[in-house]
């Protein structure tokens, strides 16, 4: 069975699904401050990890695997966070490659009714450095509703790379300024905070899902 960490009430009407990024946990203080934001705005959110995160609690030190080799485990977490009474609308995603895996079955459990959207939060185009080696193939014909949030900084996909890349009308892009892959800005730089970004996340994916998760 899955092991999640829950923020918010049980009776919210939707339900956040997140995994983590590739190198930080499902704890890690960016994590945990998103999902407590997301709760503040009225969602409940559910936080996992694939196996080899879990693995280095333990003193196995794994590296992130492939990403769709874990597409099976996001799959199984929805059916587990389903198995333990939670009921209502779901919303699937993840900080990076988290979002990734998420976007990759997508498609699959939204038509199967199992889920109502998508959130990313700093979705990984493409590595650092790497700006030919995209990972949008899927994203171009993605039916799911979808959120992305991106800092402008972002080493991952800049706003002129990713307004390049032909997306999906399904999917809305939302930009924080400033913000790097964590969605954090520069102190004194943009005039903004992380608090102010995560107030930005939270705001709008309830305006979002007030839309497509009714």
């Amino acid at each position: 069975m899955t092991h999640f960490l829950f923020d918010g009430f049980d009776t919210a009407p939707v339900t956040i699904l997140l995994a983590h990024g590739a190198g930080a946990s499902m704890d890690s203080p960016s994590m945990a401050a998103t999902a407590k934001a997301l709760a503040t705005a009225g969602f409940q959110v559910a936080r996992f990890e694939f196996h080899y995160m879990a693995a280095r609690r333990y003193g196995h030190r794994k590296p992130p695997p492939r990403a769709e080799t874990v597409n099976p485990e996001y799959v199984k977490a929805i059916a587990d966070l389903r198995a333990r009474g939670v009921t209502g609308k779901l919303i699937i995603g993840g900080k990076s490659m988290g979002g990734r895996v998420a976007s990759m079955i997508a498609d699959e459990m939204f038509a199967k009714g199992e889920i109502s959207g998508l959130v990313c939060l700093g979705y990984p185009f493409h590595p650092p450095g790497k700006p030919d080696q995209l990972r949008t193939k899927h994203l171009i014909g993605l039916k799911t509703p979808t959120l992305i949030f991106q800092g402008t900084r972002d080493e991952f996909g800049t706003r002129d790379e990713v307004a390049g890349y032909g997306l999906s009308d399904a999917i809305e892009l939302v930009w924080l300024e400033d913000g790097d892959h964590d969605l954090k800005p520069r102190k004194g730089i943009s005039g903004f905070s992380t608090a102010d970004h995560l107030k930005t996340v939270s705001e709008t994916a309830k305006a979002w899902a007030g839309r497509t998760a009714a």
